[in-house]
């Protein structure tokens, strides 16, 4: 049975049921289709990042329990949604190292190890922060997203969304996911395991121009599991800037040390 006879078999016997049209929209689920919600996740990825080839300069802060611990710094560089480039910048012990995405395969280069050795998406980086938090940040690429209904976080009105990976090579299971009702902006995300486990919660704070729109300055995870935990990540500076193809290559990656 294909889904529009399911649909309006399913309207003809909630009509007989003398369900109102209001009750058939709750009954059906909200966005059952995900046009609307992945229109929200698109706004929001643009908003987050540029969709153009772009730089950007990241500290991460860990904190436990509100004591300040390692701090790291880290160039961004990124070629539309699928290319990008993580370098090392501090310590200065682990300056050289780099990280490669190309699509979803991720590859890490150590100034030490002749060859590129395979990463996860998922794996910590530091602290709080995936491999995938800095290295791939298209959530509409990879991730099925549904509207789940509306909340009021911090004052805000906001869309929630549930966003469920498209395959297991992405940075998290799934993730639910807090936007602004009126312009899109993101404001909270939960981070889940394929096991369903809450593992960090993240808010987009701060938000100025930067390349060319108002975005998100400063996150803040939260490990979910271990209070006191966290990760803030500040967003320097970003700047539009060409980055060509051959760039975001193995053999290219020994000349950005």
């Amino acid at each position: 049975m294909t889904h529009s006879s399911r649909s309006r078999r399913r309207f003809l016997t909630l009509s007989v049921l003398g369900i109102t049209a209001p009750a058939l929209l709750r009954a059906a689920g909200p966005d059952e289709g995900g046009g609307l919600a992945r229109q929200l996740v698109e706004q929001a990825d643009g908003i987050r990042f540029p969709q153009e080839s772009f730089q950007t300069e990241i500290t991460v802060r860990n904190f436990s329990e509100g004591r300040p611990g390692d701090e790291r710094k880290y160039r961004v560089l990124s070629r539309g949604n699928e290319n990008t480039i993580v370098l090392t910048m501090e310590p200065a012990s682990e300056r050289g190292q780099a990280l490669l995405m190309r699509g979803r395969d991720l590859w890490i280069f150590m100034p030490a190890v002749s060859q590129p050795v395979r990463l996860s998406l998922a794996q910590r980086l530091t602290g709080q922060v995936a491999n995938g938090d800095l290295a791939r940040a298209n959530f509409a690429g990879d991730y099925n997203a549904v509207l789940a209904g509306s909340e009021t976080v911090d004052g805000q009105a906001c869309h929630v969304l549930d966003l469920g990976a498209v395959d297991r090579g992405v940075t998290y299971a799934r993730v639910r996911y807090w936007v602004r009702e009126d312009n899109a902006w993101p404001v909270k995300a939960e981070f889940f395991a394929l096991s369903g486990r809450l593992l960090k919660t993240c808010r987009y704070l701060d938000f100025r121009a930067m390349a060319g729109r108002e975005r998100p300055t400063r996150l803040v995870m939260e490990d979910a599991l271990k209070a006191g935990e966290t990760s803030e990540l500040t967003y320097e500076a970003m700047t539009l800037r060409d980055l060509p193809e051959r760039m975001f290559t193995r053999e290219y990656l020994r000349r950005l040390g």
